[in-house]
């Protein structure tokens, strides 16, 4: 009886654990090779959907092995990336038209704006998994074994579903291999007022929290970003195309995401201690986009609060805990917190002054308290 209790208790979750590869001349050309297919499958497949319902007004997205005899070079691909790339195509139209509010078209991919990147499933035969790790690195189709750095291992109940390889900018590879397992499912965390933090959205200072706490970026990453600055100035007096241009954008490339990678460190770690020390976390919801047209001057989306409301989200959620997210046109920044009163106009200004009781209140904390405030009322109805 225990054990079916133990059993029932239980949840699957998935996991990734992203490595940096070092594939060879040959097996570089090959992964490139690879973007160069999907990509061009996408499109492909894309433009015989659009005139196929241009024709019958029916969606039909044909296979990919419908493709091979026309395009040879499709068959030097993965064939199981190339199957990923029409599993994406349809949940991307999936999604569209289940909620076109918040999904577009899809639309077709140029090699200078699309991510260079691959999924390949992992599927298991009697001879083995078509993906696997090895002492030295990770086994790929076609590819063979690329050389990789682990700084984390998988447990060995763990299962392998894929392996997505990309490339970034600065010419690094990675792999990211996703894993599914089962794990307890934790207890639900109840949230009472002294467990519950309130957490206010703030441009400048990315967030800004009931308790006045906030998460400004730390020093180091704003050295980098003045590094980022003189590197750029320096690129406008070059000549473009010349040699010391070449060298100076490879410059450019690695500072951005040398702060890219700082930026979501810090995020994790302000998430990770959230996440840690409180029950339930509150969140307005917030569209970021729209706030970033309304503050024209303002860097809102550089901000990372959206990856922060993201990392909360599963970090709450593999601990039982709650991500509250409080409405949108709550009255959060023109209510007193101290009083309650709302107020005719929101505050202008960082500091206001309540019409009522006429307490000086700090914008954006008031504001975090009362989001605290709303969450709270939100789950007791």
């Amino acid at each position: 009886m225990a054990t079916d209790e133990r059993t029932q208790n239980k949840r699957k979750r998935n996991s990734a654990i992203k490595l940096r590869v070092y594939p060879t001349a040959e097996q570089a050309a090959q992964i490139d090779h690879t973007f160069d297919c999907c990509r061009f499958l996408w499109n492909q497949m894309l433009a015989d959907e659009q005139e196929f319902y241009a024709a019958t007004g029916e969606h039909f997205i044909p296979a990919p092995a419908r493709y091979k005899k026309d395009f040879p070079f499709l068959k030097e691909a993965d064939s199981l990336a190339l199957s990923s790339v029409h599993q994406n195509l349809r949940r991307a139209f999936q999604k569209f038209f289940d909620q076109p509010e918040h999904y577009r078209y899809p639309v077709f991919k140029r090699q200078k704006d699309a991510r260079g990147s691959y999924t390949t499933y992992c599927q298991y035969f009697k001879s083995g998994p078509t993906v696997y790790l090895t002492d030295e690195g990770i086994r790929l189709p076609k590819i063979g074994i690329l050389r990789a750095n682990f700084h984390r291992k998988p447990l060995h109940w763990w299962t392998l579903k894929s392996a997505t390889v990309s490339k970034t900018a600065t010419g690094k590879y990675f792999c990211s291999l996703l894993y599914e397992f089962e794990e307890q499912t934790p207890e639900a965390a109840l949230p009472t007022e002294d467990t519950t933090l309130g957490v206010n959205f703030s441009p400048a200072r990315l967030y800004v929290d009931s308790e006045g706490g906030t998460g400004e970026l730390p020093e180091h990453i704003r050295k980098t970003q003045e590094k980022l600055a003189l590197a750029q100035r320096r690129l406008s007096r070059m000549e473009r195309g010349s040699k010391n241009y070449e060298q100076q954008l490879q410059k450019i490339r690695l500072l951005h995401e040398r702060i890219a990678n700082q930026r979501r460190d810090h995020l994790h770690k302000e998430s990770r201690r959230m996440a840690n020390s409180y029950d339930a976390v509150c969140v307005s919801d917030l569209n970021l986009r729209e706030v970033s047209r309304q503050m024209k001057q303002s860097s809102a989306m550089d901000a990372g609060f959206g990856e922060l409301r993201v990392q909360l989200a599963y970090k709450l959620e593999r601990q039982g805990k709650q991500l509250i997210t409080v409405k949108k046109y709550s009255p959060t920044a023109r209510t007193c917190a101290r009083c309650g009163h709302e107020n005719t106009d929101a505050p202008a200004g960082r500091s206001w002054k309540c019409e009522k009781c006429g307490a000086k209140l700090d914008r954006a904390e008031n504001a975090a308290v009362n989001i605290k405030k709303f969450g709270l009322e939100q789950q007791l109805k």
